[in-house]
Parts: C-alpha cells; structure tokens; sequence
C-alpha cells in the first residue's frame, strides 16, 4: 500500500451514469462496475472518508426523456432517480465483494433496499469509515445530480468535490473538435464563469463557489486517477475557490 500522504480527508465523489458503461452504452456493464467499485474501495482503505453521488444517465436523463417521450418533466425525472438507485445498489454489492461496508442512502424513499438520506446518519456512517452511496439526487424533479453533489457536499463538509468525467479535465475549448483545445491544471471560479466552460450545471457551481468547496475534474477511465486526485498528484484540473 502507497503511504504517500493525503491531501483530503473527507470526499464526495461524483460518477456519472456513463461511468457504468461504454460511451453511448445503455444500462450496468459488468467490467465497467468492477473498475468503478475497485477504485472506490482502493481510496477508502487509504483511510478516505468517501461519499458517492450516482448519476442514472445510463438508463434515463430526465430532460431528454421528456422531451422525447412528451411525458411531464418531473415524471420523467422522478424516473431518473429510480435509474441512480439502481446504480447505487449495483455498486455497493460490487464493493462490498473487496471487504468494505458500504450504506445506499436515498433521497427518495425506497425503504426495502436502503437507507433514507439524513444528513447525520451519513456523517456517522463516514466516521466510521462506511462508504456511502446517495441515490435519487436531491429527491426534487428539474435538479441535476451534480446539483445533488455540490448540496451533499456541503451538507456533510466534504474537503473537496471530485467530479468523475471521461474526459482528461477542463480544456479552453472542446479538445474533440479542436486538437490544439489547451487543458488547465488549475483554475478559479472566476475565470471559468467569465470564459463560460462547461464544467457543471449553474446552480452546482454557483453553491460550491459560494460554499468554497474545491472542485476537481478528471477522468475516471484511468485507473488510479481517484487515488492520484487525493494524494495531490498532478491529475485532471483543479477549481481552487
């Protein structure tokens, strides 16, 4: 085990519901929940206090769904929520396979399968070193699960946000489109508002500015990037407050 030290302490994580599958895949992938729970349990037997926001993007985004489907928008996603549960449930008996515990707390309540979220019992949880998993985002319709990770983030007093991408951090420009698009190893709040890069929903990014909780954005398809993101090393793109 690397004992090079920590840089945090208490962490919420933020994976998106493409982080259970291939780009433009539907649904769990076995591999890609194996990966996913490995470097979860790596980060806390380092003695993180780890705490996970799942997204449900891998079954339904709400806003596309409802637009496509013409069904109410807070159905469609109320209906997402469901998706993040599924994912979290998914994910905890994945992890709890490598020797940890792990608690699914829902802000929705979904009682035979997990825990109701309560600010307090997922502080107490932390402290006694459980991984714990919020489903259902804020368990309000036309709110976004990063908007989700930014309140739970400041609700528990979490060091930092990690927000878990398939791309390698914040570029100037869309590095897809353009192959010269620069990529920030750091960068203020400030500049990412004034220059308008897409980092996370408004509202997500107005609380941890307010709440000055530091952002970083990486890629979690590369093995190790969470463990490397907590030791300090140079990985992804860091939003100091």
């Amino acid at each position: 085990m690397d004992h090079q030290p920590l840089v945090y302490k208490r962490v919420l994580l933020k994976i998106s519901g493409e982080g259970f599958c291939h780009e433009g895949g539907f649904g769990i992938e076995a591999d890609y929940l194996e990966t996913i729970a490995r470097e979860c349990v790596e980060v806390a037997k380092m003695g993180i206090e780890l705490a996970v926001v799942v997204g449900g993007g891998n079954f339904i985004r709400g806003k596309t769904f409802a637009e496509d489907g013409h069904i109410p928008r807070a159905t469609a996603d109320y209906m997402g929520m469901l998706a993040t549960v599924l994912n979290a449930l998914a994910l905890q008996e994945m992890m709890e396979t490598f020797g940890v515990q792990v608690r699914v707390l829902s802000a929705i309540s979904v009682h035979s399968v997990c825990e109701p979220f309560i600010r307090r019992k997922a502080i107490n949880h932390l402290e006694h070193g459980r991984i714990v998993i919020l489903a259902a985002g804020t368990g309000n319709p036309f709110f976004t699960t990063d908007t989700c990770a930014a309140l739970r983030a400041s609700e528990i007093k979490a060091d930092v946000l990690l927000k878990a991408t398939k791309v390698d951090g914040i570029y100037d420009s869309d590095p897809k489109k353009n192959p010269n698009a620069k990529l920030f190893n750091t960068i203020s709040f400030e500049q990412v508002i004034r220059d308008d890069l897409k980092v996370m929903d408004q509202a997500a990014f107005v609380l941890c500015k307010e709440r000055e909780i530091p952002l970083v954005v990486f890629n979690v398809k590369t093995p190790g990037n969470i463990a490397r993101v907590l030791r300090g090393e140079n990985v992804g793109t860091k939003i100091n407050p």
